[in-house]
């Protein structure tokens, strides 16, 4: 039997209500009003929604996170008197190398690793701080609505389908059974994250990655713990390569300080291990109970988990961001940038070392290793 639902039109819709769609539809709100401040006699009536599937914005965002406000100056340039939660900087950077008792701590940092001038931030908390922006731009966003279907006219994407509601196991229609609704737009923007089940029947629809490379995918696991004060500085700033991971997986390890006692710990793992036995979720607890680690979490308590996919494919493995009533954005389009650990790129505020005192503390580096002469840390 055929379902009647209800049909909403609107002008754009986003779906999925992450720092990327969220972003696109203030932006977009922001360069509406510009125009109807400079021409007031050539109004353009935009309607922008987002539809989110979780049961509130925020609920499925999960990062690090150490948040470049590049974009964000760009974006909302008085983000600091409109209340942004960002209120832990970075102040220190460090990157270990650890083996299975011990840790080198780099004597430099990678250029890509500099954080000054960043963020440790709650994705959750920062995402909600959006929405608050975009709705008083005038976006209607919408949690509990997930996109189930693309709704085409031969070719082209005129809206998408959101997810029925009070289906049995089978799929069959229980008593509470509610039937979405069909949302039409004349543009759908999709930022649905790693994977999204729209994304992917799209590109194969019209084939957005033929000619491209595939995907790569990690995972990322993340813990926040409360601990005691007094063991890491609040905006303490930790990555780690080696330990528990062999040098036939790709990953790292992090340790982000948001205050004297709240740390976000993660490891992120590469799911192109060979090894059917490997278990992302068991290196990760390897990885706590390092020694260097440990110390940090000792007499400390979980307060949350979770885990995510990111895209470490890169730039060659970009699809075609669009087709006929449809563009691709974030994770969904693989934006990540891996080399970074982040979404967007900053020039460096500091500038590196001249080139004879980098060299001389490379060559410290490599005596260092070869004397063997590292700080030994009792394993927890």
């Amino acid at each position: 039997m055929e379902i009647e639902r209800e049909t909403l039109s609107i002008d754009v819709l986003f779906v999925g209500a992450g720092p990327a769609s969220l972003s696109g539809a203030l932006h977009l709100a922001n360069l509406i009003k510009a125009h109807h401040e400079a021409t007031p006699s050539a109004p353009l009536p935009v309607s922008i929604a987002v539809i989110e599937k979780g049961k509130e914005v925020g609920a499925h965002s999960l990062s690090g996170a150490v948040l470049d406000p590049r974009a964000l100056k760009e974006l909302v340039p008085d983000y600091d008197k409109k209340g942004a939660p960002l209120s832990t900087a970075v102040q220190t950077d460090h990157v270990w190398f650890l083996t299975k008792k011990n840790k080198l701590p780099a004597p430099l940092i990678p250029p890509p690793l500099r954080n000054h001038g960043h963020y440790i931030i709650s994705l959750g908390q920062f995402v909600k701080w959006l929405a608050a922006q975009a709705e008083a731009a005038g976006v209607d966003i919408f949690p509990e609505f997930p996109g189930s279907e693309l709704l085409t006219e031969g070719s082209r994407v005129v809206g998408v389908q959101t997810g029925d509601k009070g289906r049995d196991r089978r799929g069959e229609p229980k008593p509470n059974f509610e039937p979405g609704v069909n949302i039409l737009a004349k543009v759908v923007v999709l930022g649905e994250g790693v994977r999204g089940s729209l994304t992917k029947k799209l590109a194969s629809m019209v084939g957005l990655d033929a000619g491209k490379q595939a995907q790569v995918y990690s995972v990322g696991i993340k813990e926040l713990w409360e601990i005691p004060s007094g063991r890491l500085s609040a905006g303490t700033v930790i990555h780690t390569l080696g330990y528990p991971l062999d040098s036939q997986t790709f990953g790292g390890g992090f340790i982000y300080a948001l205050s004297d006692t709240m740390l976000s710990v993660g490891l992120v793992v590469g799911l192109s291990y060979e090894d059917p036995r490997f278990d992302p979720h068991l290196q990760f607890q390897r990885f706590k109970s390092h020694g260097a680690v440990s110390s940090l979490l000792t007499n400390g308590q979980l307060v949350r988990y979770g885990a995510k996919a990111l895209p470490e494919g890169g730039y060659y493995s970009i699809p075609k961001l669009f087709t006929d009533g449809v563009l691709i954005i974030g994770d969904a389009a693989g934006f990540l940038n891996s080399s970074r650990v982040k979404r967007a790129g900053e020039p460096e505020t500091v500038a590196p070392p001249p080139l004879r005192a980098r060299r001389s503390r490379i060559a410290s580096v490599v005596r260092a290793a070869r004397s063997t002469r590292v700080e030994t840390i009792v394993s927890g």
